[in-house]
């Protein structure tokens, strides 16, 4: 009788790359987690909707308070961030976690707007978890004169 390794979840490395040394390495924007946590993760989640002229985002921020999170414009990006502090201890005056899921630290996402928007233009609302923001959509000119350029032998 052949002996094979069993596969786990189809993969014979199972949850070898789970491991939190692989972090970096597939996942540089939320580090501390795996890949699969990252994308399966409640946090900032972004759905982007075009209206009326305007970019509609709605993003998932669960478990946060409107305090928490904060909104700006810099060099054509808007960044929206959000940090939660909680006690780090594995003891507090109620007793000894056994367990702990919730998340605390923080967190943030940008998205490239580009130069043309305003701080004035962006409109921002939060409300049950989710941080709904609205900003003009603005068009890209075409460059004014174009060059070919020569190719040397």
């Amino acid at each position: 009788m052949a002996m094979f390794p069993a596969l786990m979840n189809n993969s014979i490395f199972g949850d070898f790359f789970d491991d939190p040394f692989f972090n970096n390495w597939r996942d540089g924007r939320r580090q501390g987690q795996s890949a699969k946590n990252a994308l399966n993760s409640p946090l900032m989640n972004t759905d982007v909707r075009e209206k009326d002229g305007q970019y509609q985002l709605s993003i998932d921020m669960p478990g946060f308070d409107k305090k928490d999170i904060g909104l700006r414009l810099e060099d054509g990006y808007l960044i929206v961030s959000a940090q939660k502090n909680g006690d780090q201890g594995d003891k507090d005056d109620q007793g000894r976690w056994i367990r702990r899921e919730r998340y605390t630290g923080s967190c943030s996402r940008s998205f490239y707007v580009g130069d043309k928007v305003r701080q004035e233009d962006i409109h921002a609302h939060y409300a049950n978890g989710t941080l709904e923001v609205t900003l003009p959509k603005t068009s890209i000119e075409p460059a004014d004169n174009t060059q070919n350029i020569a190719i040397e032998d």
